[in-house]
């Protein structure tokens, strides 16, 4: 079958044009207008982005994508607790599509209560109303997008609130360079035979192990990880170098494809860190000694900042194909609405 018939069967919702589409998204929140007066300019102590799944993974990504940029201490909090440190300094930023996701409602009413400076970045829910009962600022997104693929306006409306608080330098020119080059991207991914499907065609019947590097690239290893799960309804499991050289290393040394059909990942990036770069050479040697496959996944850009969104836009396509590939819905999750269903 062609492309278009695996979408025509198996994506009743039409993520394909989603994804094409998603530099529009991007555009959406670069140009959307945002009123933080009452938070500008305020001296913090730490930072704290609140958050579950896809909207989430925006705080993990901008982690990645300031690096050394970012002054603050800096948490990303998945969870229905606030840590210890959050006080009246922190900027607590709390981020849900739907603004229905419960332990991020629980974490902004304890915000209320700690007196952080609050900001929520969503569609509306009861993070919204909680909002507009405490004049909280909130930062509307685009709405009518599952969260997981919603990463250019729930990402890029993060950054412009760091921008617009001034923690950061003005970042206009590198999401210009995103726009641009994700356009360019989508118009080529959704094309017969392109690499992302490629890439997808290779690790259908295997397990992806996907490796990538501590505060460099983990946000997309681990989107990664997520968007298979999500999107192409597949185990996927992922580790960071240089952590997993101390740990995760030894199980190569038993490897049997027969018991466990893996093909490994490798998320590189020109600007590790040189002994980041020696432990992927040595363990591709010590994976491939094992008889393992191992798929590269790396960005020829200049940037580094366009290079890490041109790998976590490649393999958000390559887990949508893998999922239509494996004649899977790439928008159902019945097991979250399950789960959800019963905790109510």
């Amino acid at each position: 079958m062609q492309i278009k018939d695996y979408v025509s069967k198996y994506d009743p919702d039409n993520q394909f044009n989603v994804l094409i589409d998603t530099y529009k998204q991007v555009e959406y929140a670069w140009s959307n207008k945002i009123d933080l007066s009452s938070i500008k300019d305020k001296k913090f102590s730490s930072v704290v982005v609140a958050g579950l799944g896809g909207s989430a993974i925006s705080g993990d990504l901008l982690q990645n994508f300031l690096g050394e940029e970012l002054k603050l201490p800096y948490l990303v909090n998945r969870n229905y607790n606030l840590p210890p440190f959050a006080n009246e300094n922190t900027l607590l930023i709390a981020c849900s599509y739907s603004g229905n996701t419960e332990e991020t409602i629980e974490v902004i009413k304890k915000g209320i209560k700690k007196k952080c400076k609050i900001i929520i970045i969503t569609t509306g829910g009861d993070a919204e109303k909680i909002a507009k009962g405490n004049s909280i600022p909130v930062v509307s997104l685009k709405k009518g997008f599952q969260p997981r693929y919603a990463l250019g306006v729930s990402f890029f409306s993060l950054l412009k609130v760091f921008q617009e608080v001034g923690l950061i330098y003005n970042q206009g020119e590198v999401v210009k360079k995103v726009i641009s080059l994700w356009k360019i991207k989508g118009e080529e991914y959704c094309k017969e035979g392109n690499y992302a499907y490629k890439t997808a065609i290779d690790i259908l019947g295997f397990i992806p192990i996907i490796y990538s590097a501590a505060d460099t690239t983990s946000a997309v290893g681990y989107r990664f990880k997520c968007q298979l799960n999500e999107n192409s309804k597949l185990h996927a499991f992922h580790n960071i170098i240089p952590e997993l050289n101390h740990n995760e290393i030894i199980g190569w040394e038993s490897f049997q494809e027969k018991q466990f059909q893996a093909k490994v990942i490798n998320i590189i990036d020109r600007d590790y860190h040189q002994q980041v770069r020696k432990r992927f050479e040595i363990m591709t040697g010590l994976i491939k000694k094992s008889k393992a496959q191992i798929i590269k996944i790396e960005s020829n850009e200049s940037d580094f900042k366009v290079r890490l969104m041109d790998m976590i836009y490649l393999c958000d396509w390559v887990s949508y194909y893998v999922g239509v590939l494996r004649g899977q819905d790439p928008s159902e999750i019945e097991n979250i609405n399950i789960l959800k269903s019963r905790l109510m």
